[in-house]
């Protein structure tokens, strides 16, 4: 068969949130990329996936990145602002995050993005990987990265790779099965979630004429007891308000009695039919969901309209995948690595790798055995962060995780833990990384490494260090980790974090600095996650109203504000929040029921005050 070759310093193969980052930093460093996606919107799970209502990576300094120009951008183009929802502080509508990546790659002439493909075949030299086929064309590149929803490159490539629970007797895990049991049988991987898009018609009827949504029809095997109770203890407004977006949109990503699916998970790799059949099953579950939400809450709710690029514009282009295949790579990230140091808030800094022992080529659903035995490199290989708790999907069954949520801030959020570069090589194989939710990492790990954040800066790392092997002329393994750090640290349009300090927003002089000293110097990693000598930028956020009250102290790290001014909010009592260092501190020390002068941004869905300014009085 005859098909046309291009030729290209990088190749990044699936357009989701790691992919497209991988892409964008890449050509942003100089090199010739080329970016292949399945679908016509970049960014997988931030906008054709449907979760524009993101997790993790929240807290001011760890805004950084492409994540955190990202998010800037988001409070530029998004009308009405970002404070929607409550189930995090940034939602948005989808389709301007898709706009805002189609922008950030239109800017870069040395940049060719391919839509409507997918991978068919992988070309080798030896142990080295050189191009890849699609249904016309094909691509052969210095490094190619797989981006992929669910680690596709892995397996045509022949590269080793994990799918499904390890044991305890594997690496130690405080959280993994001591045996193989019937939820390891049932869900091999967390279940993914089919989002759907409603929108209150209600506030719509101006607009549309309608008096009433369009009736939503149940889908095959419709059977109303699968969400019986789904928003029980919620309320149906609490319920509706946890993925609120801007003009009368709800995200329904919903995992109590909602529409995860993993019912025969494990197809999504068996076979291009298989996998076909889930993802028709896993929809139909979202739109038996969405009929039964409107069954039961009325016709002022339906299907939203000419929300995604194809027929049903309700529904978004994939599943949202909270796992994939996972490479066998030099380091495997374990639960011990994201989990807080004794007494501490942060996990440790990740400054060791595996030892690896020989193996045999798996198959899907085997694991590979790799050595426990660890050693220590000479400076900590960190090159991305995540914060977000370790949270695990599995339909109608509770799973017990070690913990790893803090109280910071005046509500709960993560312990910040770091990937380190090693993760994303492929054990012996060469002119490859990876760049999604297939970094090597343990199943139970990947409940805290699969999140949006954390995935924009896998991938950006990734990107940059595809781009420097170029310029350097070696293989990823052999890409020296400092060379990457720097540019990371030190990149002209979005420098990103490397080592995470609750008081460390990227604006202040001695970023760098700090950045650098803890990763030259692990051991003095504060068990606080606070650095030495603290100064912050005390600027106002432009959309900040200024607010009257007293404030009480419920418990540390729990307050409530009751407002006196302006005449609005009199009397109501919101809980407050903030993701600013210094307000957690003046926040801390506040005296209880005394009056008190704040600046920030309130959120009907949360019922909080985002605490921006603090003055006492």
């Amino acid at each position: 068969m005859v098909y046309q070759t291009y030729i290209a310093d990088v190749l990044v193969v699936g357009g989701g949130t790691g992919g497209t980052a991988a892409a964008i930093q890449a050509a942003r460093r100089g090199a010739k990329t080329i970016l292949v996606s399945e679908f016509p919107w970049l960014g997988g799970m931030l906008t054709s996936a449907g979760v524009s209502v993101p997790d993790g990576n929240e807290l001011e300094a760890f805004q950084t990145g492409l994540w955190g120009a990202f998010l800037q951008e988001l409070r530029q183009r998004q009308p009405g602002g970002l404070d929607n929802s409550w189930v995090s502080f940034f939602s948005y509508d989808p389709r301007i995050g898709a706009e805002i990546f189609a922008d950030w790659v239109q800017e870069l002439p040395n940049l060719h993005w391919i839509s409507g493909q997918v991978p068919l075949e992988v070309f080798r030299q030896g142990d080295s990987i050189t191009g890849v086929r699609f249904a016309d064309f094909a691509v052969t590149a210095k490094v190619i990265l797989d981006g992929t929803e669910l680690g596709d490159l892995l397996a045509l490539a022949d590269i080793p790779y994990r799918w499904g629970w390890e044991l305890q007797s594997e690496w130690g895990e405080p959280s993994a099965p001591v045996a193989f049991n019937s939820l390891t049988q049932t869900y091999p991987v967390q279940a993914p979630t089919y989002v759907v898009i409603m929108q209150d018609f209600g506030e719509a009827m101006s607009t549309t004429g309608y008096a009433y949504a369009p009736e939503i029809p149940a889908a095959p095997n419709y059977n109303p007891s699968q969400f019986t109770g789904a928003w029980d203890g919620y309320g149906s407004e609490t319920f509706l308000n946890y993925g609120r977006l801007p003009g009368g949109l709800f995200m329904i990503n919903w995992p109590i009695c909602g529409n995860d699916y993993g019912e025969g998970v494990g197809r999504l790799i068996e076979s291009d039919v298989s996998r076909g059949e889930f993802i028709q099953e896993s929809r139909w579950h979202s739109q038996n969901f969405a009929h039964f939400i409107q069954k039961q809450l009325g016709r002022r709710y339906g299907l939203a309209e000419k929300v995604f690029p194809h027929a049903s514009t309700a529904f978004a282009l994939h599943p949202y995948y909270r796992e994939s295949r996972r490479l066998v790579g030099l380091t495997t990230v374990l639960e011990q690595d994201i989990l807080p140091i004794a007494r501490g808030r942060v996990a440790p800094i990740f400054n060791h790798a595996f030892a690896l022992q020989p193996f045999g080529h798996p198959t899907a659903g085997v694991c590979v055995r790799e050595a426990s035995r660890r050693e220590a490199s000479p400076t900590g290989e960190a090159i991305a962060v995540g914060n977000y708790a370790n949270d695990h999907h599995y339909p109608g069954v509770q799973f017990p995780l070690q913990p790893k949520s803090i109280r910071w801030g005046g509500r709960w959020t993560g312990t910040p833990f770091t990937i380190p570069y090693s993760c994303l090589i492929p054990a012996t194989t060469d002119g490859f990384l990876v760049c999604e939710k297939n970094i090597s990492v343990s199943h139970i790990a990947n409940g805290a490494t699969r999140l949006q954040p954390v995935v924009m800066g896998i991938g950006q790392a990734a990107g940059m260090a595809a781009a420097i092997c170029v310029e350097l002329n070696c293989q990823p393994r052999d890409l020296p980790i400092r060379k990457l750090q720097m540019a990371l640290l030190e990149d002209n349009r979005s420098k990103a974090l490397i080592i995470p300090l609750f008081n460390l927003p990227p604006n202040r002089s001695d970023w760098r600095h700090w950045q650098l000293y803890y990763l030259d110097n692990p051991q003095a990693y504060p068990v606080s996650g606070d650095c030495p000598d603290s100064t912050f930028d005390k600027a106002l956020i432009p959309e900040s109203n200024c607010f009257k009250g007293i404030f009480y102290r419920l418990e540390q790290q729990e307050y409530r504000f009751t407002v006196t001014a302006p005449a609005t909010y009199q009397g109501q009592s919101w809980q407050l929040v903030t993701l600013r260092s210094h307000i957690d501190e003046q926040l801390r020390a506040y005296p209880h029921e005394q009056l008190v002068t704040l600046w920030g941004r309130y959120n009907h869905s949360g019922n909080w005050l985002l605490v921006e300014h603090l003055n006492g009085g």
